[in-house]
C-alpha cells in the first residue's frame, strides 16, 4: 500500500514532554516524558579494558545499544536501580545529544505507535529559534536511520497557531474566511524554553521574539520551595513530582495578589487544600497542607521577581514588547489575536490575568497618545484566544495539517534526500492545509 494511504505520523518533541500519534487523531495517541534512562555498565567493565578482547567489547556496546528505556518507565528504572543513567535529548527547546534522540524516536516509532516507519509520513515539530543544520541532522536520521519515504518539518508556533483556528472554526457555524488569516502571537510555555512568537500570514517575525526565562518546571520548583521552606515534610525524592502534581491539580491564577492572600488568611478552611501520600521507602501516610503556593505558583510569570531577581519583566509587558517590535501594520491584528499554547497556560484564569493586564498596557500607551498629541486614537482589541487543548496544541495542529491531503505534496521525501541531500529540511513550505 502507497504511504500517501495511509495517516502521517506525529510527534511533537518537547524540552519536557513529548506527544506521539497518527494524522486525523483529537488527541495525541502517548503522552511521555522527554527522558532516556540508559544501562552503561557493559562500558565500565575493567575487564573490557584491554584491546585484545574485542568480543566482549563488541558484544558490550551491542548490550549498551539495546538496554534502554524512555519516558515514564525510564523515570522507574533511574529510581529503582543504580544502573541506568538518566538523559535529557532537548534542553531549552532545542536538541543538544542526537544519539540519544534517535534513541527517543526509536522507541516511540517501534514499542509505543508500533508501526513501520517505511510505510508512513512523518511531520516532526521544531522551535522557531532552531538553526537550520539541527533540521538537517533531524533529516539526517529520519532518511538513513528510519528510511522514511517523507518528511515534514514544522515551526511549533505555527500549528499551535493553527491549532487555535482549527479549534474554534470546530465549534463555530461561521465559515468566513477571516479564520484563514494567520496571523497572531503565539505564548507557548511548556516545561522548558517559553517563548512569545509573533506570527503573519503564516510566517514567524523572526527579528521580534522574546525569550521569557521562567517556565512551568520553574512554576515546579517554586511550589516545592515554598512547601518547604513553610515546613511541610515532603520526601526528599519525590519532592519535585509532588510539587507537579500540586500544580496541576490546585494551583490558579487570581487577579490581586494582595486580595488572595487576604482571602486565604481570612478563609483557610475554604481555600487550604491538603495532599494525602505514602512514603515510598518507609510505606508511612503523610499529609501536607496547600495553601499560598496555590496562586504564588503562576504568579512568578506577572511578577518574576518574587522567583528570582535575575529578571524582573513580566509576561505581559514582554508580549506587548513583542507586538511592538512587529512591522507597525501588523500591531493590531497581532493583539486581536495572542494564542496561548503549552501546558503551564492552563491554570485557572490564566487568559484572563493576561488579558486584562496586556490592555492594561495598552490602553495607557493610546492615552498617552492622545493626550500627547492631542487627537482621538482608535482603542485597540487585545484578545488572549484560550482553549481546552492548550496543552497539546502543537500536536493537535499537526495532527489537522497532515490529515489534509495536500499535505504529502509538500513533504520532502525520499528520492529528494537521495538527490540533493540533508539541506532539503533547512525550511519547509507553509500551505494552507495547515489551517
Amino acid at each position: 500500500m502507497d504511504a500517501t494511504a495511509r495517516p502521517a505520523i506525529v510527534i511533537d518533541n518537547g524540552t519536557g514532554y513529548s506527544k506521539l500519534g497518527f494524522s486525523g487523531n483529537s488527541e495525541p495517541s502517548f503522552t511521555l516524558p522527554t527522558v532516556v534512562a540508559a544501562n552503561e555498565s557493559f562500558l565500565d567493565q575493567t575487564e573490557l579494558l584491554s584491546s585484545a578482547n574485542w568480543i566482549a567489547q563488541y558484544n558490550a556496546g551491542i548490550m549498551a545499544d539495546l538496554d534502554f528505556f524512555i519516558g515514564d518507565e525510564a523515570l522507574s528504572r533511574f529510581r529503582s536501580s543504580g544502573l541506568y543513567t538518566l538523559r535529557n535529548p532537548i534542553r531549552h527547546g532545542q536538541v543538544h545529544d542526537w544519539d540519544t534522540m534517535e534513541r527517543f524516536w526509536q522507541q516511540c516509532i517501534f514499542n509505543y505507535l508500533r508501526c513501520n516507519p517505511e510505510e508512513h509520513y512523518f511531520l516532526l515539530t521544531d522551535s522557531p529559534v532552531s538553526t537550520p543544520e539541527s533540521r538537517e541532522c533531524t533529516g539526517e536520521i529520519m532518511f538513513e536511520t528510519f528510511n522514511v519515504p517523507g518528511l515534514y518539518i514544522s515551526v511549533q508556533s505555527i500549528l499551535s497557531l493553527s491549532a487555535g483556528y482549527a479549534y474554534l472554526k470546530s465549534i463555530s457555524d461561521d465559515d468566513s474566511d477571516t479564520v484563514s488569516d494567520m496571523t497572531g502571537v503565539v505564548v507557548d510555555i511548556g516545561d522548558g524554553a517559553p517563548q512569545v512568537v509573533p506570527v503573519v500570514n503564516g510566517y514567524v517575525i523572526g527579528s521580534s521574539i522574546k525569550s521569557f526565562p521562567f517556565s512551568g518546571s520553574d512554576v515546579t520548583q517554586f511550589v516545592s520551595q515554598l512547601l518547604q521552606e513553610r515546613g511541610e515534610l515532603l520526601p526528599p525524592e519525590d519532592s519535585l513530582d509532588i510539587s507537579r502534581k500540586v500544580k496541576e491539580m490546585y494551583c490558579y491564577t487570581c487577579s490581586d495578589i494582595v486580595k488572595e492572600f487576604k482571602k486565604h488568611d481570612k478563609k483557610p478552611d475554604k481555600y487550604i487544600k491538603h495532599w494525602t501520600a505514602v512514603k515510598p521507602k518507609t510505606g508511612v501516610p503523610y499529609t501536607i497542607d496547600i495553601g499560598y503556593e496555590r496562586f504564588l505558583g503562576p504568579e512568578i510569570f506577572f511578577n518574576p521577581e518574587i522567583y528570582s531577581a535575575d529578571f524582573s519583566t513580566p509576561l505581559p509587558e514582554l508580549i506587548d514588547n513583542c507586538v511592538q517590535s512587529a512591522p507597525i501594520d501588523t500591531r493590531r491584528a497581532l493583539y486581536k489575536n495572542i494564542v496561548l499554547s503549552g501546558g503551564s497556560t492552563m491554570s485557572k484564569d490564566f487568559h484572563k490575568r493576561l488579558q486584562n493586564d496586556i490592555k492594561k498596557i495598552v490602553d495607557e500607551r493610546v492615552a498617552a497618545t492622545n493626550a500627547r498629541h492631542r487627537v482621538e486614537v482608535k482603542p485597540i482589541e487585545v484578545n488572549v484566544v484560550a482553549h481546552p487543548i492548550q496543552s497539546y496544541a502543537v500536536w493537535f495542529g499537526g495532527s489537522v495539517a497532515a490529515s489534509n491531503p495536500e499535505f504529502f505534496e509538500f513533504c520532502h521525501t525520499k528520492e529528494e534526500y537521495e538527490e540533493h541531500g540533508a539541506s532539503i529540511c533547512r525550511t519547509s513550505p507553509v500551505f494552507k492545509g495547515m489551517y
